[in-house]
């Protein structure tokens, strides 16, 4: 279980204890929804499962679930839910206005900060314990400690479910503030996108000269190692709000970024994304950043005044 310093824990709902191996619910059966199951499953815990659909529950039943005929008759089953539905909607209409006294809900449908603090609310008005989560994995990850699940709420009820939850994957605690996971979520997921496509920006590169891309992707993972260091030096500088320049500057990047323009352009590749992040950093030179390091260039991402 990894944590990290979080601000004081708001009030919530006292958990039930967890007995060991806890007996857990689990509603919504699409695919990430049944590999939770079949990982709790996998660990001895007794699973009680409901799906809209309850065809989609008939492998896990077939290996030891119990299919509840309710949501409301889910949750009475076990004192800890998980929730994997399409929504926070989803989530409100399924349980209507159901006493959810004692019961502790993990809820890991993806939405916004906002609707996670909102659905924290909802929670405590009908008696139950609450932490909201986001899975940073796909659904074949589901069960491996490399993979991360994110959680915020009350840090007690954290704890006392640490170790069911540690069956899922890796469990990050952000906080008390219950938005904290989606708010990482939607960051982290921003940084998958970005990397992913420059990675498959610079394969189609490579590969207009026959290069493959087992060959590009050996490489391109070690530089990525490289990278995580850079970030790590500019964390720092972030935090300080200095962004010396004395490894490579943002006038440096303009310089270089202009050779993969370059070759690209002479290979008729689509240099969309280049393109924008050459744009954003001669803004960051417009705004006095030229000299600074590439952290400099978050002074032209934050949003005013931040």
């Amino acid at each position: 279980m990894t944590t990290l310093p979080t601000p004081a824990a708001t009030a919530a709902a006292t958990p039930a204890p967890a007995p060991s191996p806890a007996p857990v619910t689990v509603i919504g059966l699409g695919s990430m929804g049944s590999a939770l199951a079949a990982a709790l499953l996998g660990a001895g815990h007794a699973v009680t499962v409901w799906n809209r659909s309850a065809d989609k529950a008939r492998e896990l039943v077939g290996r030891g679930a119990r299919l509840a005929p309710s949501p409301a008759q889910a949750v009475a089953s076990s004192p800890l839910t998980v929730v994997c539905v399409l929504d926070y909607e989803v989530m409100y209409a399924l349980f209507g206005d159901d006493d959810l006294t004692g019961r502790t809900l993990v809820n890991l449908c993806s939405g916004s900060p906002e609707q996670a603090r909102e659905a924290a609310g909802w929670a405590a008005a009908r008696g139950a314990a609450y932490l909201d989560g986001a899975i940073m994995t796909t659904p074949p990850g589901v069960g491996s400690a490399e993979m991360m699940f994110l959680y915020s709420g009350s840090r007690e009820v954290f704890e006392t479910w640490a170790p069911v939850l540690r069956v899922l994957g890796d469990p990050l605690y952000l906080g008390a503030d219950q938005g904290m996971a989606s708010l990482y979520d939607a960051a982290l997921l921003g940084l998958m996108w970005a990397a992913l496509t420059g990675w498959l920006h610079g394969t189609a590169l490579v590969g207009s000269e026959k290069a493959t891309a087992a060959d590009f992707t050996a490489i391109a993972v070690r530089w990525l190692g490289a990278v995580s260091g850079f970030m790590t030096t500019y964390a720092g500088q972030v935090d300080a709000g200095h962004y010396p320049g004395d490894d490579a500057t943002v006038d440096v990047q303009i310089a270089a970024i202009d050779h993969l323009l370059h070759a690209a352009g002479a290979r008729g590749l689509d240099n969309a994304l280049p393109e924008l992040l050459k744009a954003t950093m001669q803004r960051a030179k417009a705004a006095g950043h030229g000299a600074s390091s590439y952290a400099g260039v978050i002074e032209v991402l934050r949003a005013p005044g931040r």
